[in-house]
Formats: structure tokens, C-alpha cells, sequence
């Protein structure tokens, strides 16, 4: 696949789902350290998604410690109804999903009235195009590249032009919104998907389960080269 000439860097968010939480201070040190850009914090319900993960509190914790941008990703029922708990706890970027609100255009709004940076997801059955209308409020577009729900997943192919797809919408609209990445990202397709438009990646397994993390954040970052 051909890469794009005008390709910048990727801001790179590790994400902390994958990381061991029997020693979370230790790894939250490591992204600190690490060429991370962001830390990208995955919130489950068990009703969105089938897999409960941590909500505030934690979050809330690891933000006493963090030095980097709190990238919140709500994979909830009503996340209407946590915008400010998730202010209060910490979060800079705070992600709601397309498929689970009526009133998204209104969330958006709320999160940025917070204060915060107000993010998008849409998951893999989700054409790009459902967002075109509302791309002016949303700072940042992540596109699901597996089911969510649960780390480890193959990164779905289809992604790629939903990816190219995205940067034309947002292209054409002038917004400036980025474009974020979630799922089965490694080593071997990083190169592809910021070719792809993509700006930022998160990475999960691929970084937590590697010999040296913060080296094999390093190699994402310089993926983009």
C-alpha cells in the first residue's frame, strides 16, 4: 500500500486495558516516560459492550500520577449522564459512541461546554458518512477497527477505507478533527493505517504484551516517518 508523502507522526495511546493493573502505578510510569503521547482509557458497562471494565475512580487515581492527555472512551449506556463525573475525574479528550444516542449532536456540545474535547466512535458496521452532518463538532473521529468490547482482536480490513473515507469528510467540511484508530493495531499495519489518514493509534496487546513496551512504542511512534 502506498504511503502518503505529506504522512506526520502518529500520537500514539497506549491502551491501559491491557495494562497489568496488579501494577498499574509501574506501567502508568512507563507511558510517562515512554513516547506516548496520550493515555487512552477504555470505560465498559457490560451493557454497550459485553465487558465491564473501570469507571471514575480508577480513572480518577491514575490521573494523580499520569503526566499525558486522558483520552476517555465510553463504551456505556447514557454516558449523557457521566460527562461532568468524567470531567471531575480527569478525562481531556471524553469519546461517546454514534450508535447508542438520539441526542449526539447535544453530547457533543455538553462534553465541549465542560471543557473537554469531545470525541465520536463509530463501530465497524457504521458508514463513516452517518457522521458527515455533525463532523464540525467533533474533535476527534474514532473509527472501531474491531467489535468492541473486549482487546486482542484481528484489525478489521474493511477499516482502511473507512479511514481514507473519514479524511475526505472532514477534508471538504474544513473541521479539524483528528482521526483515532482502535483495534488489532500492531507493528505490521501501523504504516498502513496513518498512510490511511489515520492521526492517532491505539494500542493495547501490542504494546502491554511485548517484551519492552516503551521500545515498542517508540517503533509505532517512527511508524509514520
Amino acid at each position: 500500500m502506498l504511503r502518503h508523502k505529506h504522512c506526520n507522526m502518529a500520537l500514539i495511546a497506549p491502551s491501559m486495558l491491557s495494562a497489568d493493573f496488579m501494577k498499574l502505578g509501574a506501567e502508568i510510569e512507563m507511558v510517562n516516560n515512554s513516547e506516548a503521547d496520550w493515555f487512552h482509557l477504555d470505560v465498559m458497562d457490560g451493557r454497550f459492550v459485553p465487558n465491564i471494565s473501570y469507571g471514575m475512580s480508577i480513572i480518577a487515581q491514575m490521573k494523580k500520577m499520569a503526566r499525558k492527555t486522558f483520552d476517555v472512551h465510553l463504551m456505556i449506556q447514557e454516558p449523557e449522564k457521566y460527562l461532568q463525573e468524567f470531567k471531575n475525574a480527569g478525562a481531556d479528550y471524553l469519546t461517546v459512541h454514534y450508535e447508542n444516542g438520539y441526542h449526539i449532536h447535544r453530547t457533543l456540545t455538553s462534553i465541549k461546554a465542560l471543557g473537554m474535547k469531545a470525541g465520536l466512535a463509530i463501530n465497524p458496521h457504521t458508514p463513516v458518512d452517518m457522521v458527515a452532518d455533525i463532523i464540525h463538532e467533533v474533535d476527534l473521529l474514532l473509527v472501531m477497527s474491531i467489535n468492541p468490547g473486549f482487546g486482542g482482536q484481528k484489525f478489521l480490513p474493511l477499516t482502511y477505507n473507512k479511514i481514507r473515507r473519514a479524511k475526505e469528510i472532514i477534508t471538504q467540511a474544513g473541521a479539524g478533527t483528528l482521526i483515532e484508530i482502535d483495534g488489532g493495531v500492531t507493528l505490521d499495519n501501523a504504516v498502513d493505517i496513518i498512510g490511511a489518514g489515520a492521526d492517532v493509534l491505539v494500542a493495547g496487546n501490542t504494546v502491554f504484551a511485548s517484551a519492552d513496551p516503551a521500545e515498542t512504542i517508540k517503533r509505532l511512534k517512527q511508524a509514520g516517518k
